[in-house]
């Protein structure tokens, strides 16, 4: 497990850090309906604003990774993102609460592109699922330990959760900032030197495995983010709040730490793509449970069963866009795919809340059902387009 370099070590610890801070993007949407009196229809428009920007972010931020390098990108998103944190806890208008949290959007995934390319620089391709595994564990375990401590602060003081959700982020920043060294190669430096962005975008055409994984991955996100959007408004209607919340949600973080690091360790030799098959099935039947939940324990259940998809599916998918990138393209690559989650980020609050509000919510958890199974249809036939091509390892 402790065989990796030592910069990766700092990535892994930098995460977790700032993670066991992450407060402010699970409690949003209870945060601007009770405590800003928002609608539900209005708050799920200012939270998908955050993934507005989340898209906006993967696509600049896996540019300028490889234009720039990999340190000053993560430096600025660090830094920059507890000021708008901290803002958004203050702003009471809401055209400033929308616009800080887009700008929360921006720089916080901004770094998420370089962070993804450097594990790809420094990590062997043979131990790339068990780095990205052991990273998604750490940001797991503080997903075990923010929703609780997030729930218990929540009904003292929502603004507690915006000042710890900034310190947090700014402890990564500053362990970049003094302890990261540069991990670009030379040859990505290069070529950022002599291509346009036009011509690097233009790249992308020879690359379709990589659009249509993309392209999948954005209605995988879209069912995913049901469960920060209107899984607790669902738990609401059946009278639990944002403590029972908070627990229930803690499910996925406890199970995450305790089966990433074997299942990333196991999915080493595991095919990819029929590896995400599989994950997609378990997210669709986990979901589609949440409409016979009706207890704090039938959520929880609902939760664990989509947790074991996830745990797979974050395995094996930022390798496979490791595995397609070229050295030059690593953050163009890793940005194109975060791009399709910073989507699904600003289409899933709107979707879900209006489906939730129109039609309700057992229609919503029957449609991420059904459409779960024809995504992991789809990762299937990619993936055996992928072997006809050569282009990934059996």
């Amino acid at each position: 497990m402790f065989n990796l370099p030592r910069a990766y070590w700092l990535l892994f610890f930098g995460t977790l850090i700032n993670r066991i801070g992450g407060f402010v993007v699970p409690f949003l949407t209870l945060y601007l309906t009770n405590q800003r009196s928002i609608p539900v229809s209005q708050a799920g428009l200012v939270v998908s604003l955050f993934g507005a920007g989340s898209f906006l972010a993967q696509l600049v931020g896996g540019e300028l990774t490889d234009r720039f390098g990999r340190k000053p990108v993560l430096s600025i998103s660090f830094l920059v993102t507890p000021v708008f944190v901290i803002l958004l806890g203050f702003a009471q208008n809401i055209w400033v609460i929308a616009v800080c949290t887009f700008l929360v959007g921006v720089f916080t995934d901004l770094h998420r592109p370089a962070v993804s390319a450097a594990i790809a620089d420094i990590v062997p391709a043979e131990d790339r699922p068990r780095a990205y595994g052991y990273v998604y564990w750490a940001i797991n375990l503080g997903a075990a330990i923010a929703p609780v401590l997030a729930g218990l602060i929540a009904a003292y003081s929502y603004l507690y959760l915006f000042l710890g959700d900034g310190l947090t982020t700014l402890l990564f920043g500053l362990l970049v900032l003094f302890g990261f060294r540069e991990s670009r190669p030379a040859e990505a430096a290069h070529h950022a030197a002599h291509t346009s962005p036009i011509e690097r975008m233009q790249q992308l055409k020879r690359a379709p495995i990589l659009l249509w994984f993309s392209f999948i991955t954005l209605f995988f996100g879209i069912i995913y983010m049901q469960g920060n959007i209107t899984l607790p408004l669902d738990m609401q209607s059946h009278g639990l709040g944002p403590d029972k919340y908070g627990l229930a949600i803690a499910v996925n973080g406890i199970l995450i730490v305790l089966l990433t690091i074997p299942i990333s360790n196991l999915a080493v030799k595991w095919p990819r793509f029929e590896t995400i098959t599989i994950a997609v099935i378990f997210t669709a039947l986990g979901f589609g449970f949440t409409a016979f939940a009706d207890t704090y324990w039938l959520f929880a259940a609902s939760v664990a069963i989509w947790t074991i998809g996830e745990i797979a599916a974050t395995s094996v998918a930022p390798s496979i866009i490791a595995d397609l990138a070229p050295v030059e393209l690593r953050g163009l690559y890793q940005g194109i795919f975060g791009s399709a989650w910073g989507l699904s980020f600003f289409i899933g609050p709107i979707l879900g809340s209006w489906v939730y509000q129109t039609f309700g919510a057992n229609t919503l958890w029957a449609g991420c059902f059904f459409l779960g199974l024809i995504l992991s249809g789809s990762y299937f036939v990619l993936g055996r387009f992928a072997k006809s091509q050569a282009r990934l390892p059996a």
